[in-house]
């Protein structure tokens, strides 16, 4: 299982239990600014924006937050200017650490960010050094009791999908990039309810880590993921399940 899978489903289990939803919908929140404010206020015509509503949606979140952020990204509302910034880092035992964020102050972010890596082990990389390991795929998720396996690789496939992989009580499906508009138009024709749909940064090798690493890799992923001026964490690391299984069980 790729690194991105791995912290994806940790994340998804996470977020099932997880009480912080203001936390949740201030990164949506930003994210639904920023893309209206790149592309303008119609999801229609807006793919990034499309996106980012979905995931509000899948989130709980109220309508009249997502109206108000859209407002606030296309200037109707006065609100602060986000700017994205991508930082590059290095973890316990060498695994490579890509984080996407959305910030009004560069200086404190970066400085709040080598904070936790420092404090956790890992370390800031020069521009470059880490971004080459990963490449950008589209990332789209079904409850997999919205259809038959068979039926939605039939479906995807033909729409130009890469892959289709099972995770626990999930469908998974990977897509080029150029082609994932098209995938996501051919699931809604088919009335299939996706659950998350999202551009990704997916690493294009993995780095095994063992016992020792392993908690410390989890606690860094965590530590960076809950800042709030970060949107997105990626990593390439490879844990065992057994070994993640123990681990969530001593959580």
């Amino acid at each position: 299982m790729s690194g991105h899978s791995k912290w994806s489903t940790i994340k998804r289990k996470k977020g099932a239990l997880d009480a912080k939803r203001g936390k949740i919908f201030t990164k949506i929140i930003k994210e639904i600014q920023v893309a209206a404010r790149l592309g303008g206020g119609d999801d229609e015509s807006n793919p990034r924006l499309r996106a980012a509503v979905l995931a509000a949606k899948a989130a709980n979140m109220p309508n009249a937050n997502i109206d108000r952020a859209i407002k606030k990204g296309t200037g109707e509302i006065e609100s602060e200017a986000y700017e994205e910034v991508t930082y590059e880092a290095y973890g316990p035992g060498g695994v490579a650490i890509l984080l996407e964020t959305l910030t009004d102050n560069k200086n404190r972010t970066v400085s709040e960010i080598r904070h936790i890596l420092t404090r956790h082990g890992g370390n800031l990389a020069t521009s470059g050094s880490v971004a080459w390991m990963f490449e950008k795929k589209g990332l789209i998720t079904l409850e997999k009791q919205t259809c038959g396996e068979d039926d939605l690789l039939n479906i995807v496939l033909e729409a130009g999908a890469d892959d289709l992989s099972t995770e626990e009580d999930v469908y998974e499906i990977s897509v080029d990039p150029t082609h994932f508009e098209k995938v996501k138009k051919a699931l809604e024709a088919a009335r299939l309810p996706i659950q998350s749909a999202n551009l990704s940064m997916v690493p294009k090798n993995t780095v095994k880590v063992d016992e020792k690493t392993a908690p410390k890799i989890m606690t860094i992923m965590e530590a960076l993921e809950d800042h709030d001026d970060v949107q997105n964490v990626y990593a390439n690391f490879d844990i065992d399940d057994t070994l993640l299984q123990n681990l969530q069980g001593n959580a």
